[in-house]
């Protein structure tokens, strides 16, 4: 099963960025404006099944972006962040069917087709933010995406994963 996530990570390959579904959850009693630095939480991050280099990658592209956001990195944050990755087959099945005369209620001929099953594997990485104070879990942010095999395009898929992901950080609260 390990060797499974190495593989299938071989990380967040995501086909393409426009089939990617991003989702965010937060406590909703939490005012975000008041961090402004953040940490790694390494023994979450190091439970993930993915790869050391995969983890850099997302470290870099979670620091870029973090940065981004104005918070600071810090030997004393306000936010610790953790992230893991999961990976679930996908089979999608499709009825084909064709044909002319009685398929229409023509009264002739008969339909012809099949039927496709397609299986793919999706990739999700879940990025959390957690309150360094409390040790709360205070936003999540979740990024799905069918997992692809172009490993020249690896970099750069994990990087705009964890900016679609972190563009709902922090959430807009009315």
């Amino acid at each position: 099963m390990k060797t499974l996530f190495i593989s299938v990570f071989a990380l967040l390959l995501f086909a393409s960025c426009s089939s990617v579904k991003v989702a965010s959850d937060y406590d909703t009693t939490v005012n975000f404006s008041n961090y402004n630095s953040y940490a790694f939480f390494k023994p979450g991050i190091d439970k993930a099944e993915i790869s050391d280099l995969d983890k850099r990658r997302i470290l870099r592209a979670l620091d870029a972006e973090l940065s981004k956001k104005g918070l600071q990195k810090s030997e004393s944050p306000d936010l610790l962040i953790s992230f893991f990755t999961k990976a679930k087959e996908r089979v999608d099945v499709y009825q084909n069917h064709y044909g002319w005369g009685g398929y229409w209620g023509w009264g002739w001929g008969h339909p012809w087709g099949g039927t496709t099953v397609s299986k793919t594997t999706e990739g999700s990485l879940h990025i959390d933010i957690i309150d360094a104070k409390t040790n709360e879990l205070i936003w999540q942010g979740i990024g799905t995406a069918p997992i692809a095999s172009n490993m020249e395009q690896k970099e750069a898929i994990i990087k705009e994963i964890v900016q679609k992901i972190l563009e709902k950080y922090p959430p807009e609260i009315n």
